[in-house]
């Protein structure tokens, strides 16, 4: 434990000491907030010492809710964080300086420590944010609760809220996988792991990494008799009509009609660029969804959908093909069906 480190290990150590500092010009976190009412959205972002974005337009969202507004001064995280980044990137120098394994060892040790508490007290404050409410407010909704997600997606009310690391979060992250690959190439000098286990592990680390950076573009089982529809609001009820709209950051749109989801993608509320897959519910599998890409449209006036669109989606031809004597009509692919 006394020997010298690594040049790798070494270089490691001032990448992530010089990644830290950085870290403290630039917002850790991001709240985003979509809702009809706000097409352009609203952003929270919680820097190592201060909120940004738009603090002031949720307070008084808030207000209406009974949920307590947002200030600096009531966060004693942002008094003693930057002081807890500052001595981590010390470390980091510190620890090539010194060139020990041990006093390496003990940072990482550190760094994945606080990564642990920071989450657990993030979540901590989430809650209390989220169900300590003001009986007096204007607006009540019994058992209702409004903690956003530790991370990802959350519909509250008709608001989704999207939770993800910023800038800072993301060389959070970054750091963490750079320290866990130098502390398994330290170990493995000490216990001699295989050279193909310490290729492994790092790769498994940097894949890690990416998989955390992309969020899931993949379909939710749609709630019938709870979820609403994104466009025209009503309630979502019939199992064999409706979809789903996935951005690229995860955020999830539910609409009961084909009428709906293309009247919502004309919109424009969803930039063209920023979703990431979209998908049907299959009528002859009612509340399965498939993708509407790969998807078979049949319109019949016999169909009765929910806003008026009558047409059916169907992953399979031969399954469209034995409902259209059933319900005679024309066949249409994706592109189409969006068009009529």
């Amino acid at each position: 434990m006394n020997s010298r480190l690594k040049p790798f290990s070494r270089i490691i150590s001032v990448l992530c000491a010089l990644g830290l500092i950085a870290v403290l010009f630039v917002p850790l976190w991001r709240i985003e907030l979509s809702a009809p009412q706000y097409p352009e959205g609203l952003m929270l972002q919680i820097y190592p010492n201060k909120l940004g974005g738009d603090v002031e337009v949720v307070n008084g969202l808030n207000h209406y809710i009974g949920m307590r507004t947002l200030h600096d001064k009531d966060f004693v995280e942002f008094t003693i964080l930057p002081y807890i980044i500052g001595a981590l990137a010390v470390f980091g120098f510190l620890s090539a300086l010194i060139n020990r394994k041990w006093f390496f060892i003990a940072w990482v040790a550190f760094f994945i420590a606080f990564g642990i508490i920071a989450m657990a007290d993030f979540y901590r404050w989430e809650y209390n944010y989220g169900h300590n409410l003001d009986d007096t407010a204007p607006i009540k909704v019994p058992g209702m609760a409004y903690q956003p997600p530790l991370i990802g997606y959350k519909k509250l009310l008709n608001f989704g809220a999207y939770s993800i690391p910023d800038i800072g979060g993301w060389i959070f992250i970054a750091v963490g996988v750079l320290l866990v690959i130098g502390f398994i190439i330290e170990l493995r000098k000490t216990v001699r792991i295989t050279k193909s286990l310490e290729i492994k592990t790092a790769s498994v680390a940097i894949m890690f990494l990416f998989s955390v950076s992309s969020c899931s573009t993949g379909p939710k089982p749609i709630a019938f008799g709870t979820d609403g529809c994104d466009f025209c609001k009503m309630t979502i009820t019939d199992q064999r009509f409706g979809a789903e709209l996935v951005t690229t950051k995860g955020k999830l749109y539910k609409f009961d009609d084909v009428h709906c989801i293309a009247a919502f993608l004309d919109s424009g509320i969803v930039d063209e660029k920023d979703i990431g897959n979209i998908y049907m519910l299959d009528f002859s599998q009612p509340g399965t969804l498939v993708p509407a890409t790969e998807s078979y449209f049949l319109k019949s006036e016999t169909l009765r959908s929910p806003m008026g669109a009558n047409i059916a989606a169907f992953l399979h031809e031969d399954s469209m093909k034995k409902f259209s004597t059933q319900f005679p009509g024309e066949t249409l692919r994706w592109e189409e069906a969006v068009r009529q």
